[in-house]
């Protein structure tokens, strides 16, 4: 984005005919509904703009009476009361301006509100897989900077055309009223402007989105870095500058883009000064002549040239307005882009509300594949044109459309199991079947990338089988309605997460009616309640950013009480005393075995201890359960258990 090459010209004149402005009655609906509840205000609103139009068109008329009536005839008391009707009229359309500005506030706000909203709930409703392919930079975009863009558009340039319209036919009214032959003259100069104010007008709605584009780019790459995980991976592999070269790049984009809006915004205001100019001169030319001629008054005159001046601006605009409106709905575009990504996990209507459950889990041929999606539906923002790590965007625009075709695989981060852009179906779970009965504990092993940690994300339902049926006490879990399956099924992620508040917020995020006396309880069976009491704040301590002001052991009994204060009957535990020292294992693993008790536990272990507790071991192999049985029964078997116990367990754990 430089200025040589074709001078300053080039880059306004460029146009992109794929960008050309469509205004569709689908999106006008759309933007109409979310107005709707502002109906009232919006009438309020043109009302004042009437209010204010009228009385801005009094001014010219007695600057005329001043000049044609008042000087001449020498007349004092007139001239007085239009000195105090040029006082007056700023004076009210100021009062009426802040009646105004307070109701387009309230539209613009309100609408921003709603949109904000939709946009929030239509994300807390995606599935799992939404947010691995998406950056949550650009979603942070979309909630702040496109929402802010569509309340522009309906609180600025919707306001702005009506005003312009109503002015225009208020002031062509007058002047041809006053002199019909210098108004028509006065507008013979203006399509000489009208094709370049068209040009510019489209290439302002390029570079606009192009900026909201860049924009988005720039807040995930800080939201990648900043963040407590990304500062600590950049600084432990020493890529500061790397990073600040990356982050550089995207905002020499948003700097230069936002030089290049600058400079065509003033072109076209420097159109429309020259326009102004040119008019005006012609209007003071010929009505001179008639002036001299005694055929046209010298405060008509003014008065023509001061309402020709008014009218240049809004009727430039309008020449222009479809394609600034277009420019305006760009960020509707964007927001309307993301609620228009469908809900993968959807609840089914008349969905079943499960008061008591037993806990009986069954696993029927179930298959799944991260990048197995269904025929129109979208993982994450794949119509953003994203920027690679070396900062290829033409690589991420080709993936995205590649993407939208079916042909690509998921993107980012995803759980284990899951595929790194093969073009064909690689499945997670293949043809997997095993039964929980109430009050088992079952323990998930197998190698790395086996499918474990799949099988524990499609139980809660974070994403759907791709085949077979999963069902809970003899209901398919898709026919339970999602509070109710989130209600009774607790579960401990690999990567425990704490939100940046106090320990308490925390632990009652899982049941907030919970008494002191019962957060206080699930702390102590979670063995973090001495530690706890140990702090200055106690249970009113900050655990800072996703919880690193503690340990990670600190941090994972605090999520295991999390769970136990929930009182769930199925526990799910994804590697849930991996970051624990023996002897805090130890005291967990006694309170976790009172817990499970009576209730159905599926556990992803890597230690012996967890294991030798289990009533059934299900071996996970490539996406197949390949073994299942108890301890002695595999080991007898000698298959791939043996040679995990061999490897894995006995030689740290000896049983």
């Amino acid at each position: 984005m430089t200025f040589h090459g074709g001078g300053w010209w080039a880059f306004i004149s460029h146009d992109d005919k794929n960008e050309r402005p469509a205004i569709s009655r689908v999106l006008l609906w759309r933007v109409w509904h979310f107005s709707r509840p502002y109906r009232a205000k919006i009438i309020g609103l043109i009302f004042t703009i009437l209010l204010i139009t009228g009385l801005t068109l009094l001014s010219p008329l007695l600057l005329r009476q001043l000049i044609d009536v008042a000087i001449p005839d020498k007349n004092t008391t007139l001239l007085t009361f239009l000195a105090l009707g040029m006082v007056g009229i700023p004076l009210i359309n100021g009062l009426i301006g802040i009646w105004q500005r307070k109701l387009n506030s309230e539209i613009g706000e309100g609408v921003i509100y709603d949109l904000r909203r939709a946009l929030y709930e239509h994300m807390q409703r995606m599935s799992l897989r939404f947010f691995t392919e998406t950056r949550t930079g650009e979603l942070m975009s979309r909630l702040n900077n496109d929402v802010i863009g569509a309340q522009r558009a309906i609180s600025d340039t919707i306001v702005t055309i009506i005003t312009n319209i109503i002015f225009l036919i208020g002031s062509l009214s007058i002047m041809l009223l006053l002199e019909w032959r210098l108004t028509l003259l006065g507008l013979m100069v203006l399509p000489l402007f009208v094709l370049p104010a068209r040009r510019i007008g489209r290439r302002l709605r390029t570079l606009h989105r192009q900026s909201l584009e860049y924009n988005a780019e720039m807040n995930a790459t800080m939201n990648e870095t900043l963040n407590v995980s990304g500062a600590m991976l950049v600084k432990l592999f020493g890529r500061e500058k790397q990073e600040m070269a990356r982050f550089s790049k995207d905002a020499v984009m948003v700097r230069d883009i936002g030089v290049q809006s600058a400079v065509v915004s003033r072109a076209f205001f420097m159109m429309l000064s020259v326009v102004g100019a040119v008019g005006t001169a012609v209007v003071y030319w010929v009505g001179g002549y008639m002036s001299i001629n005694e055929t046209l008054t010298i405060g008509t005159i003014v008065a023509l040239g001061s309402y020709l001046m008014q009218v240049y601006s809004p009727l430039m605009a309008l020449t222009n307005a479809p394609v600034e409106f277009a420019q305006s709905l760009v960020s509707f575009e964007r927001v309307f882009e993301v609620l228009d990504i469908p809900v993968e996990i959807q609840e089914k209507l008349g969905a079943r509300t499960l008061e008591n459950v037993d806990g009986r889990i069954q696993f029927e041929n179930i298959s799944f594949s991260y990048q197995a999606l269904k025929e129109g539906q979208i993982g994450g923002l794949a119509e953003v044109a994203r920027m690679g790590w070396g900062g290829d965007r033409s690589a991420h625009l080709k993936r995205g459309k590649e993407r939208q075709n079916g042909q690509a695989a998921a993107n980012g981060d995803v759980p284990e199991g899951a595929p790194e852009g093969a073009a064909e179906t690689r499945w997670a779970l293949q043809n997997v079947s095993f039964t929980i009965e109430p009050g088992e504990l079952v323990a998930l092993v197998g190698p790395s990338g086996a499918g474990k940690t799949t099988i524990t994300y499609l139980l809660p339902r974070l994403y759907d089988p791709t085949d077979g049926r999963i069902m809970l006490d003899g209901h398919n879990i898709r026919e339970i309605s999602l509070n109710s399956l989130a209600h009774n099924i607790g579960m401990v992620t690999q990567e425990t997460y704490l939100f940046y508040d106090t320990i308490r917020a925390n632990l009652l995020y899982a049941r907030p009616e919970a008494t002191e006396a019962q957060m206080i309880a699930a702390a102590q069976a979670a063995n973090i309640h001495d530690f706890v009491m140990s702090l200055p704040d106690r249970y009113d301590t900050v655990v800072g950013e996703r919880g690193y002001r503690l340990s990670g052991g600190e941090r994972q009994r605090i999520a295991i009480a999390r769970v136990v204060l929930k009182d769930p009957r199925v526990l799910v535990l994804d590697e849930a005393t991996s970051h624990l020292d023996s002897v805090s294992e130890s005291l967990i693993q006694e309170a976790l075995q009172r817990i499970m008790q009576e209730r159905s536990s599926l556990v992803i272990a890597h230690r012996l201890s967890t294991i030798l507790a289990a009533d059934k071991i299900l071996v996970m192999h490539k996406g197949e359960l390949v073994e299942q049985g108890t301890h002695e029964a595999l080991l007898a078997l000698g298959g791939l258990y043996t040679t995990l116990y061999e490897t894995q367990f006995k030689p740290t754990e000896p049983a």
